[in-house]
């Protein structure tokens, strides 16, 4: 609960002493006397009593009048008499809030999470915003934080970062005063948002955070650090901390044994797939994400199947692949965009525009290219707003893009062309710190330059590659977060 809330729940209970103290007969921690007066009125009414039936013995037909009007606030016992006389509970008489509805707002969650893993993410967002208003209402906060998650996962989908990020931080303050691992999807959701704005090193601190706090309070919880390590691999990866993925991939490994949740262990093989990928161990990666994609099968989690397909496309590029990569990358695409999963179907066709230009269909991949740099959201009808690749939306994708541009355009002999795409590029990584991009565009650059006998413009490109690849990882990062005592860890 935040201050806000604790000051407000600590002046009700307040008020409430004095109005008792006072003899006014007043509910402790009942909502306002019209509300009551409401509640009694519906129920009553949709039993058949009269006032004089639902009053009798204890009260009469004015007080219930008088009560229903909203002109008197009943005290506890009274409440409880009704509550009696109508069959439901004195929490519900009071509050509003019967012992079935946190089920039904569980369930209703269930569908909504099912509606994002199989169906429309508008959909699936509509459902979440409608829930937590619900939960809002009736004052549950626990399902209120959950159908904040389920938005903020659906604004990450459609590429919202901003949005996303504001919906898991109301998550995580609403659970404030609870354990921490049970705000770890919530601290996760931020990172992922982060990672995908291009934040790398803000991501990389949320998560190493979470993971020093969780080891110094000694809460060793199994499913947090699996969240925590897994969701870590990808901007240590993006970043050149090769070997800080590689012991978050390990120590994953090491955790997997003690999870009991399938989506977890799956989430958990594909960030190991990086790590192998980037190993040259094409083939055990590929063999990680087969295992990611036969459990999210099971779980008929769509999004995470599309990542599966799109990540085994890259596994086949790295080996050479090309048809069998393009065929993995147009599957995944498919799968995102009829989910309406803007974001991340934009950076698959990024990716797949590089293996159609080294199939030498380069004319395709530009036509894939240019519509992710200037886009408009004409094709889903309503808003017209601008949809598109951006320093804030998808940074690293961005620089991929505009590095391809600058390839197709340095091959056609445009050296115009391809430096400033060079240089763009560079512009949107430099702000991510993603190192080995960074140091293969300024290779791209440097090589450009000296073609043009610009030498000494080559040679300063060559040294800033250079520095992006010395000790990667290490002028950006802290030291690394603190190990949990696992067995077979170390």
């Amino acid at each position: 609960m935040d201050l806000a809330r604790r000051l407000s729940y600590r002046r009700g209970e307040e008020g409430t002493v004095a109005e008792k103290s006072a003899g006014d007969g007043r509910a402790a921690g009942a909502e306002g006397t019209a509300e009551i007066g409401r509640r009694v009125l519906r129920l009553r009414t949709e039993r058949g009593f009269t006032q004089r039936q639902l009053a009798e013995p204890a009260y009469t037909a004015a007080y219930v009048s008088t009560l229903e009007s909203g002109k008197v606030r009943p005290s506890e016992v009274a409440l409880r008499h009704l509550a009696d006389r109508l069959g439901v509970t004195y929490e519900e008489l009071a509050t509003g809030r019967s012992p079935q509805d946190a089920t039904r707002l569980r369930a209703g969650l269930t569908d909504a999470r099912r509606t994002l893993a199989t169906g429309d993410t508008e959909d699936a967002a509509a459902r979440f915003a409608a829930l937590s208003t619900e939960a809002d209402r009736l004052g549950f906060p626990d399902e209120r934080a959950a159908a904040l998650l389920g938005l903020g996962d659906c604004a990450m989908e459609t590429g919202e970062l901003t949005t996303a990020r504001d919906h898991f931080e109301a998550a995580e303050k609403l659970l404030a005063d609870e354990p921490l691992p049970r705000r770890v999807p919530a601290i996760r959701g931020r990172a992922v948002a982060h990672l995908l704005a291009g934040e790398l090193r803000y991501s990389c601190y949320l998560l190493e955070s979470a993971i020093d706090e969780l080891n110094a309070s000694g809460l060793h919880d199994p499913n947090a650090l699996l969240l925590l390590y897994t969701a870590s691999i990808a901007p240590y990866m993006d970043m050149g901390a090769h070997a800080r993925a590689v012991r978050a991939a390990e120590l994953s490994l090491a955790l997997a044994p003690s999870v009991d949740n399938p989506e977890l262990v799956a989430q958990m093989h594909r960030g190991v797939a990086r790590t192998l990928i980037a190993e040259g161990r094409t083939a055990e990666a590929d063999a990680s994400l087969a295992k990611a994609q036969e459990l999210y099968e099971q779980l008929r989690l769509r999004t995470d199947l599309a990542h599966c397909h799109w990540m085994r496309g890259y596994v086949h590029a790295q080996d050479g692949d090309l048809e069998r990569a393009e065929s993995e990358l147009r599957i995944a695409r498919d799968m995102l965009a009829s989910k309406r999963a803007t974001l991340f179907t934009m950076q698959v066709e990024v990716e797949l525009a590089d293996v159609l230009r080294r199939r030498c269909r380069t004319a395709e991949a530009e036509a894939l290219l240019r519509p992710l740099l200037t886009r408009s959201d004409g094709d889903h009808g309503a808003s017209q707003e601008t949809v598109e690749l951006t320093a804030e939306r998808g940074a690293v994708h961005a620089g991929g893009a505009h590095r391809l541009l600058g390839l197709i355009a340095d091959e056609r002999g445009d050296a115009e062309g391809a430096e400033e795409h060079y240089c763009a590029a560079l512009s949107l990584l430099e702000r991510t710190g993603a190192a080995g991009d960074l140091a293969d565009l300024c290779r791209l650059l440097g090589d450009l330059l000296r073609r043009e006998g610009r030498l000494e413009a080559a040679m300063d490109a060559y040294r800033t590659g250079l520095g992006h690849r010395a000790a990667p990882g290490t002028t950006t990062l802290g030291p690394a977060p603190a190990e949990p005592p696992i067995e077979g860890a170390h």
